[in-house]
C-alpha cells in the first residue's frame, strides 16, 4: 500500500452477486471502465471472490467484490459458494444481478441480503437480448418478488451504467464513514500525547496503521500532536507547558503510562479507540468482565485481523495468552485464528478476544460481534483486555 492509498478497510465495499454467466464480471468491467475481472462464455470462470480497490467517482475509494455464481455445483462449487457467502459479512452494499427468466434463486438470495440488513441494488442484465415487452415484464416480476426496484442494463453494450451508479449512491448507508477514531475525546486546540513504542510490529521507518490514521484524524481536528516512545514519556510531558488533554498509548504500556499520566489528562489506547471505531465498544467492555470468571479449564479464542508470520513477543499470540495463564493457570487453553478465519460455532469458547481490527471494515467486525452475541459468548478487544488486566479499565476513556 502506498502512502496515498486508502486502506481497504476504509473503502466502501460493494459485492456483485448472481448466477454463473449472469454477466457479473462484464458488469463490473462496464461499471468501472476497466478490465477488472476475467470475462468468459464458460460458466463458473470466477472462482474465488475477486477484490478490486479503486477510486470511483462520486463514491470515492471503493472495493468491489466479483463473486462466484451462487448456483455453482459440485464439491469445488460448494466451496466457491461458501466463499461468496463469507463476503456478506463485509460488504456495505450489494449488487444483485438477474439475467434468466427463472428468478427463484435470486429472490432467495435477496431475502438473505435483507436478513443481513445489506442495502441492495437489483440489476436486470442482458436486456440487449430482450424485447421491450420482455424487459418490462421481467422488471415488474423482479420488483414484485423482491420488493426492490431493478435497473435495466446491458453490460455487454455498457448501457444503464449511470443508472446503476446513481442507485448505488442512494443505497449507501447514511452513517457510512461517519464514525470517528477519536470522537469527542479531543478537539481543536487540544494537545494530544501519543505514546508509541517502536517494536518489531512496526517495520523500520514506518508506523503501524492505527497510529497513522489516528495522527491524521487528530491533525484534521486541529489538535496539537506530540509523540514519544514509552521510555521518553517523562521528557515529553516535561517539555509541555501544560498537561496534555489526552494521552493515547499502545495498550501494552498501560501500566507504565498510567503511572506517569497527569491527573487531569484523559487516557486511552489505539486499540481501545479502534474497538469503538470498528466495533461495539460497549459490548467489548461488558465482555471484559468475563475475564474474572476464567479458570485453568477455560478456553479462550483470540482473533486477529492480520495474517502476519508469528513475531517474537507478539501481543495476540504470546503476550495476552501468557498473561492469562499466569493469572488463571497454565492449563488455560488458547486458540488463535487470523484473517478471515473465524469459527461458525463459538460455543466451545468462554471468551473471545479480538484485535483492534484495523485491517477489517466496521461491518465485518460487527458481524463477528453479532455472531458472539447470538451464541451467548462474551467478546472483548485486545486493548480493553489489557486495561482490565492492569486494573485500570474504569480509568480509560472511550466513546460509545
Amino acid at each position: 500500500m502506498g502512502l496515498t492509498d486508502t486502506p481497504s478497510a476504509n473503502r466502501l465495499q460493494i459485492g456483485l452477486y448472481g448466477r454463473r454467466n449472469s454477466g457479473k464480471s462484464l458488469l463490473l468491467n462496464a461499471l468501472t471502465g476497466q478490465e477488472v475481472s476475467l470475462v468468459s462464455e464458460v460458466a463458473g470462470t470466477t472462482t474465488d471472490p475477486v477484490a478490486k480497490a479503486m477510486e470511483w467517482h462520486p463514491l470515492g475509494p471503493v472495493l468491489f467484490y466479483d463473486t462466484a455464481g451462487f448456483d455453482d455445483e459440485g464439491e469445488l462449487g460448494a466451496q466457491r459458494v461458501e466463499r461468496t457467502e463469507k463476503t456478506l459479512e463485509k460488504v456495505d452494499v450489494a449488487l444483485l444481478v438477474f439475467a434468466g427468466e427463472d428468478i427463484a434463486e435470486e429472490t432467495a438470495f435477496a431475502r438473505r441480503l435483507k436478513e443481513k440488513h445489506i442495502p441492495t441494488v437489483a440489476v436486470l442484465n442482458q436486456t440487449d437480448l430482450l424485447s421491450d415487452e420482455e424487459r418490462d415484464e421481467r422488471l415488474a416480476r423482479i420488483g414484485k418478488a423482491t420488493g426492490l426496484k431493478p435497473v435495466a442494463v446491458s453490460a455487454r453494450e455498457r448501457r444503464g451504467m449511470e443508472q446503476v451508479r446513481e442507485a448505488l449512491i442512494r443505497a449507501v448507508p447514511e452513517d457510512f464513514g461517519a464514525h470517528s477514531i477519536v470522537g469527542g475525546l479531543a478537539g481543536t486546540g487540544d494537545t494530544v500525547l501519543l505514546v508509541m513504542p517502536q517494536d518489531i510490529q512496526a517495520p523500520k521507518g514506518r508506523l503501524i496503521l492505527p497510529q497513522v490514521q489516528t495522527i491524521r484524524e487528530l491533525l484534521d481536528k486541529g489538535c496539537v500532536v506530540v509523540s514519544s516512545t514509552a521510555d521518553q514519556m517523562e521528557k515529553a510531558l516535561a517539555s509541555l507547558a501544560a498537561a496534555p488533554h489526552l494521552i493515547v498509548t499502545d495498550s501494552q504500556c498501560f501500566p507504565q503510562v498510567y503511572r506517569l499520566k497527569p491527573e487531569e489528562s484523559l487516557l486511552t489506547s489505539f486499540s481501545v479507540l479502534f474497538a469503538a471505531y470498528k466495533g461495539d465498544i460497549r459490548t467489548f467492555v461488558e465482555g471484559a468482565s468475563a475475564i474474572a470468571s476464567l479458570n485453568e479449564h477455560s478456553h479462550v479464542l483470540i482473533a486477529e485481523a492480520c495474517t502476519h508470520a508469528p513475531l517474537q513477543e507478539d501481543i495476540g499470540r504470546v503476550k495476552i495468552p501468557r498473561m492469562l495463564r499466569q493469572r488463571f493457570g497454565e492449563s488455560l487453553q488458547v486458540t488463535l485464528v487470523a484473517g478471515a478465519d473465524f469459527p461458525g460455532d463459538l460455543t466451545p469458547y468462554d471468551l473471545i478476544i479480538h484485535c483492534g481490527a484495523c485491517m477489517f471494515n466496521r461491518r465485518y467486525v460487527l458481524s463477528r460481534v453479532e455472531a458472539a452475541r447470538s451464541q451467548g459468548v462474551p467478546i472483548t478487544n485486545y486493548g480493553v483486555t489489557l486495561a482490565y488486566l492492569a486494573g485500570i479499565l474504569d480509568k480509560v476513556s472511550y466513546e460509545v
